[in-house]
């Protein structure tokens, strides 16, 4: 791994635990064992860091969708992005993630600082999710889709306030035994 690639990591994990708006730079080179000479070599300020963590973490959430894609069948697909993001939330370092993307995506000063990364996200959700029902043959794939996405928001966003059921739990640990 780089040194950029650590500085990422770092702050990811930091930024996750901490907020963004708690975590000085100082603490992420202290971290990475890196000089704040080399975070600014890479990064020219802290929100240009914020950027490429959210980038980063777009980047986890792509490649899981590519495990998928040599599933022959839609609905294997569907359901299998489906219990790629509840199994997510099962798992703790996942759950800081989702906590830290949520933050991320609702407060003013950092959403505004990666607004136009969220709206490239959600296009891309929103086209590979539609892919699939059209390979479905879902009458109104547009509209399924927004609803589809609409409920795993909210399901996430309730999962950023309460820990998970333990019903979802036992579901996705049960169904990897």
């Amino acid at each position: 791994m780089d040194k950029k690639e650590k500085i990422i990591e770092v702050a990811l994990q930091l930024f996750a635990e901490h907020g963004f708006e708690k975590t000085p730079i100082s603490t992420i080179c202290e971290q990475a064992e890196i000089s704040k000479g080399s975070v600014f070599h890479h990064f020219k300020n802290k929100n240009e860091l914020l950027r490429a963590v959210f980038t980063h973490m777009t980047d986890i959430n792509n490649n899981v969708d590519q495990q998928d894609e040599h599933l022959t069948s839609s609905e294997g697909r569907l359901e299998a992005m489906i219990d790629s993001i509840f199994v997510g939330m099962t798992i703790a370092q996942h759950r800081k993630m989702y906590h830290f993307n949520f933050s991320v995506m609702v407060h003013p000063t950092t959403r505004n600082i990666v607004l136009d990364l969220i709206e490239e996200r959600y296009q891309g959700l929103q086209a590979s999710t539609e892919e699939v029902f059209r390979a479905l043959s879902h009458p109104n794939p547009s509209v399924v889709t927004r609803m589809l996405i609409a409920t795993i928001h909210r399901i996430m966003v309730s999962g950023y306030f309460y820990p998970p059921s333990p019903l979802l739990v036992r579901c996705y640990t049960a169904a990897d035994h």
